[in-house]
């Protein structure tokens, strides 16, 4: 009576068959994984905008507040501070019941950050012109009508504070074109950008040396505030420059 049994060649026929399925799969469903968490991230940036958006009109044109302090769109977790702290900060800013109050909204789903030691949950920062914290080289925008053509200018960056959880404003100068806060490009080189008229997109980062520099930031090795790009990498600076939003410069 023959065996039904596999023969160890039979097995070993089978599980080469399986490793190749596996190995052809497997960049389809990473592929189908990222897409995901890029339109999750989109949506949470379109939600944060457009509550940005209703929070001007219920507050005769004024915009809320873009810096981390108490009284602004979120609050400042105390150093080291748990998820739990984090999410009370985000509780406790001006924007919270604009958003559906849901803190999920305030993370991109592809942000690391929440992993491990210092823990960082918010993904997403107000640049300085949108009536963030004072700075040298413009005038923020204090109300809806400063921003001028709103739907180029962008309202929320992800951002990848090196110190932890986003700190303050997110801040460039734009008249000198130079970096001072890094981005999260937690896309495969692009960040989703929300903008002031309610809408959010993903942006293709480009520059070898602003992708290099962001990297170092996002996984904390060896970042260091503020840098000019080299000469012949201009593209994305340019970009950031030319949609950022203030009132004017100084």
């Amino acid at each position: 009576m023959k065996s039904k049994a596999f023969t160890l060649i039979e097995l070993l026929v089978v599980i080469a068959i399986i490793a190749v399925l596996m190995a052809i799969l497997m960049p389809s469903l990473r592929l189908a994984k990222d897409q995901a968490r890029r339109v999750h991230c989109i949506s949470n940036v379109k939600t944060l905008a457009m509550g940005w958006f209703m929070y001007k009109d219920e507050n005769d044109e004024k915009l809320v507040g873009g810096h981390t302090d108490p009284g602004n769109w979120v609050g400042r977790p105390p150093s080291d501070a748990t998820l739990e702290q984090q999410w009370q900060a985000i509780r406790e800013g001006l924007l919270f019941s604009y958003v559906g109050e849901e803190v999920d909204v305030y993370h991109c789903p592809a942000d690391t950050r929440k992993q491990g030691i210092n823990i960082a949950f918010l993904t997403f920062s107000i640049p300085g012109g949108a009536n963030g914290e004072l700075w040298d080289e413009y005038n923020p925008a204090k109300i809806y009508g400063d921003i001028k053509q709103p739907a180029t200018k962008y309202v929320f960056v992800e951002e990848a504070d090196s110190r932890g959880t986003n700190i303050g404003s997110w801040q460039m100068y734009p008249r000198s074109r130079r970096w001072v806060d890094p981005v999260a490009m937690w896309h495969n080189k692009k960040s989703t950008l929300g903008f002031a008229d309610g809408h959010a997109e993903m942006h293709q980062w480009n520059d070898k040396s602003f992708i290099e520099w962001n990297l170092k930031a996002m996984y904390r090795e060896g970042f260091s505030f503020n840098m000019t790009p080299p000469a012949d990498e201009y593209e994305d600076v340019d970009y950031m420059a030319e949609h950022f939003p203030m009132k004017s410069f100084k």
